[in-house]
C-alpha cells in the first residue's frame, strides 16, 4: 500500500523554525513563533529589507484544472527544493489552504508525496490563525452596518442596497441566501443578506494586495459597503470600521514561514480563489522573499488563464513584481482529459486523446509568451502508470511550438526528480538577464491602463479565453456603465468564472474557440481596488460534495490526524 501525503509528512524530520530563519539572516527578535516548526516574520523586519534587490521570481502556472488533478502546489515545492540541491539560494511562496476545500472535494493544500510544506496538518487546519481574523473583520464591518441602521442610520443607508456579505471558511450551500434581522425591532431591520467563503471575501484581496499595515487601513477604509437612496456609496470609513479592522489584522498581515520536507524555506501567506477572487498568495510575502533569496517560485490559482491572467494583470500591473519565467504544470492525464477521456478510462494508455487535448496547454503557452511575453518551460509532472509513448507526445507537443518540455518525479522523489527542471528554470532565467535591459524587464499586459471597462472584459474573453465576444444583460451593462462613470474605469477587471474550461461551460475541454462570455453580475471591491466580473455558473460560496473530504479526517488517541489528504 502506498504511503499517504500525510503519513509522509508526519514522518519528516523537522528543523526548528528557528534554524530556518536564521538562514534568512532574520534575526530571533523579529521572529515570532508559533511552536516550535511555525512562525511570523515581522512586518518591523520586511521594512528593513526594502533596499535589497530582488531576486528571480519564477511563476508556477498550469493547464486547465481536471478532476484528476494536476500537482500544481507539489510542483512549485519541488521545484524550489531543487533549485536549493543545484546550489542555488531559493524560498517558495504559497497561499494558505482553505477550510472549504480540505474539508470538501479537494483536501489539502499543502503539496504531495516527497514535496510538501510541513507541518502538513497546520498549515491544512488552523495555522496561525490568518484566515479566522480576515473572517472576522469581514464580519465585524457587516455587524456595524446593520447597528449603524439600528441605531438611526445617520449616514442613510438604503437596505435594499447593501452590498458586504458575511464570510464563512467552510462550504455551506444554506447560507448562500438569507434573511436577517427576523425577531422583532430589537433585532434590527430584516433584510436580505448572505455568506461567501472566506477566501472569496475582499478583505482577503486587500490582505494579499496591501503593501503594509498603513496601506492595508487605507484599503479597508476605501472599501463599499453600501449606497443611500439616491446611490451615494458609503464605505468602511464612513462608519469608521477600517481602524478596528486593521487592528485585527494587524498580527495576520506578518507572512508565515515553514519549511519543505527537505528544508526549503517557505512562506505560506494569504489564499483568495483564483476563480472568485485574483489567487495569489500575499505580495508581502512574495516581495519580501525576494529580498532574502535569488530564486523565489510562487504559484498562481488554476491554470494560466484564470491564475496567471490575475497575476499579471492585476498583482504584476499595481505592484510592479515581474516574473522572470513561467512554468506550466501539465500531466499526462489532463491532456487525455481534454483530449475527451472520461476519469474512469484515463489510466488506460491513448495517445491519439492526449494529442488532441494538448490543445490546451498550446492555448496556454500562447498566452504566457505571445500575450505577456513571459520565457516559459513545461514541467510534466510524472505520474507511476504514464506510458512512455505518452510522455514522449506530451513533451513533442511543447517542443514544436519552441518551448522546452522537463518531465518531473519530484513527487515520488522529492528534489532529486525536479533537478533538470530546476536548471531549465536557471538557464531561462540567465537567457532573460542577458537581453538588453528594457527587453528583460518588460512584460506586456493584456489590456491598458486607459481601457474602459467592457473593453478591458472583452479583451480578456477574446484574447485569452478565445470567445467571440462578451454578453451582458441590460442591468449588467448599466451597472458597468455606472461603475466607468464613477471613476473605477481605471481598475483592472477580475473575472470570475469557473476554472475547468476556457469558457464559461466547465463541460467544454480542451481548447474552445467562439464561444460567448456572459456576464452575469458585477462587483465593485474598491479597496482592492478591482470590479469583479462574475460570469457564468461560478458560486462565491461553494456547497459540499455527496462524500466530502471531511468524511475521512479523524484524530486517533494519541492526538495524531489522520486521513488529511
Amino acid at each position: 500500500m502506498a504511503t499517504s501525503n500525510i503519513e509522509i509528512a508526519q514522518r519528516a524530520e523537522l528543523w526548528p523554525i528557528t534554524r530556518i530563519a536564521e538562514g534568512l539572516g532574520i534575526p530571533d527578535e523579529e521572529l515570532e513563533p508559533y511552536g516550535r516548526y511555525k512562525a511570523k516574520v515581522s512586518l518591523r523586519h520586511l521594512r528593513t529589507l526594502r533596499e535589497r534587490s530582488r531576486g528571480r521570481l519564477v511563476l508556477m502556472t498550469a493547464v486547465s484544472p481536471t478532476p484528476a488533478g494536476e500537482g500544481k502546489t507539489t510542483t512549485t515545492v519541488g521545484l524550489g527544493d531543487a533549485l536549493t540541491r543545484i546550489g542555488e539560494r531559493a524560498m517558495i511562496c504559497l497561499r494558505e489552504p482553505a477550510l472549504g476545500p480540505v474539508f470538501g472535494m479537494k483536501g489539502g493544500a499543502a503539496g504531495g508525496g516527497y514535496a510538501q510544506v510541513v507541518p502538513m496538518e497546520d498549515i491544512n487546519l488552523h495555522f496561525t490563525g490568518d484566515f479566522s481574523a480576515i473572517g472576522i473583520a469581514t464580519n465585524l464591518l457587516a455587524a456595524l452596518i446593520d447597528n449603524h441602521v439600528h441605531h438611526g442610520n445617520a449616514l442613510g443607508i438604503d437596505v435594499r442596497r447593501v452590498t458586504w456579505r458575511r464570510v464563512l471558511d467552510v462550504n455551506d450551500r444554506a447560507l448562500r441566501d438569507a434573511v436577517i434581522g427576523l425577531g422583532g425591532p430589537s433585532n434590527g431591520y430584516p433584510r436580505e443578506d448572505g455568506f461567501d467563503i472566506v477566501v472569496a471575501s475582499e478583505v482577503m484581496a486587500i490582505f494579499c494586495l496591501a503593501t503594509g499595515l498603513a496601506d492595508l487601513k487605507d484599503r479597508l477604509g476605501e472599501i463599499v459597503v453600501a449606497y443611500t437612496r439616491d446611490r451615494t456609496p458609503i464605505r468602511a470609513r464612513d462608519l469608521h470600521a477600517h481602524g478596528a479592522m486593521a487592528a485585527i489584522l494587524r498580527d495576520a498581515l506578518a507572512p508565515n514561514l515553514v519549511q519543505t520536507l527537505e528544508h526549503t524555506p517557505a512562506f505560506v501567506h494569504g489564499g483568495p480563489f483564483a476563480n472568485i477572487a485574483h489567487g495569489c498568495n500575499s505580495y508581502l510575502a512574495t516581495d519580501s522573499a525576494l529580498r532574502m533569496a535569488d530564486y523565489v517560485v510562487t504559484e498562481a490559482g488554476f491554470g494560466a488563464d484564470l491564475g496567471a491572467e490575475k497575476f499579471v494583470d492585476i498583482l504584476c500591473r499595481t505592484t510592479g513584481l515581474r516574473p522572470d519565467v513561467a512554468v506550466v504544470v501539465a500531466t499526462v492525464r489532463a491532456m487525455k482529459y481534454h483530449g475527451g477521456v472520461e476519469v474512469a478510462d484515463l489510466p488506460r494508455e491513448n495517445v491519439a486523446a492526449l494529442q488532441h487535448g494538448t490543445a490546451n496547454l498550446l492555448r496556454h503557452l500562447e498566452t504566457l509568451r505571445e500575450t505577456w511575453g513571459i520565457p516559459t518551460v513545461v514541467a510534466v509532472n510524472h505520474r507511476a502508470e504514464d506510458t512512455d509513448a505518452e510522455t514522449a507526445a506530451l513533451v513533442a507537443a511543447a517542443e514544436s511550438v519552441g518551448v522546452t518540455a522537463v518531465v518531473a518525479k519530484h513527487f515520488a522523489q522529492g528534489s532529486a526528480g525536479a533537478e533538470d527542471l530546476a536548471r531549465e528554470v536557471v538557464r531561462l532565467c540567465d537567457a532573460r538577464a542577458a537581453e538588453p535591459e528594457e527587453a528583460a524587464s518588460a512584460l506586456r499586459f493584456t489590456y491598458p491602463d486607459d481601457a474602459s471597462l467592457w473593453r478591458k472584459i472583452s479583451a480578456i474573453a477574446t484574447r485569452i479565453y478565445g470567445a467571440s465576444e462578451i454578453t451582458a444583460s441590460t442591468a449588467v451593462r448599466a451597472q458597468i456603465k455606472r461603475l466607468q462613470d464613477e471613476g473605477y474605469g481605471g481598475y483592472p477587471v477580475c473575472v470570475a468564472k469557473t476554472q475547468y474550461s476556457f469558457s464559461t461551460d466547465p463541460k467544454l475541454r480542451g481548447a474552445p474557440t467562439g464561444h460567448v462570455v456572459d456576464i452575469r453580475e458585477v462587483r465593485l471591491a474598491a479597496g482592492a481596488r478591482f470590479v469583479v466580473m462574475i460570469c457564468g455558473d461560478i458560486m462565491t460560496m461553494p456547497g459540499l460534495p455527496a462524500v466530502p473530504a471531511a468524511n475521512t479526517i479523524d484524530v486517533d488517541d494519541d492526538g495524531r490526524i489522520v486521513g488529511l489528504f
